[in-house]
């Protein structure tokens, strides 16, 4: 049996896999970052998300795309675009360049 899942349904789907992940979110003034690790003593260029609020850059680790990818059968660029929306959602700000580390 084949089942048709929307884009929407599916980014439903991936949002609420990353809000289940428990994400530290750090925003950190002095250098405009915001980073979001996996916990309280994680160093914060090893975060698996960056989020530049002045340019509004964000910088995603290709472990945590390839993640995405994989998990939930798509192409790593779908994946990466995923997340930004669900970083947009979760910090209300706009995503307007993605970088990967």
């Amino acid at each position: 049996m084949k089942y048709l899942i929307t884009e929407s349904q599916i980014d439903n789907l991936i949002f609420m896999y990353l809000d289940n992940q428990d994400f530290i979110i750090k925003k950190m003034n002095s250098d405009n970052i915001t980073y979001f690790v996996n916990s309280e003593n994680d160093e914060f260029s090893g975060g698996l998300i960056q989020y530049y609020r002045s340019g509004g850059e964000c910088v995603m680790s290709f472990e945590l795309i390839n993640e995405i990818a994989e998990f939930f059968s798509m192409e790593f660029d779908g994946s990466k675009y995923v997340i930004a929306r669900w970083v947009e959602n979760t910090l209300g700000r706009r995503v307007k360049e993605i970088i990967i580390r």
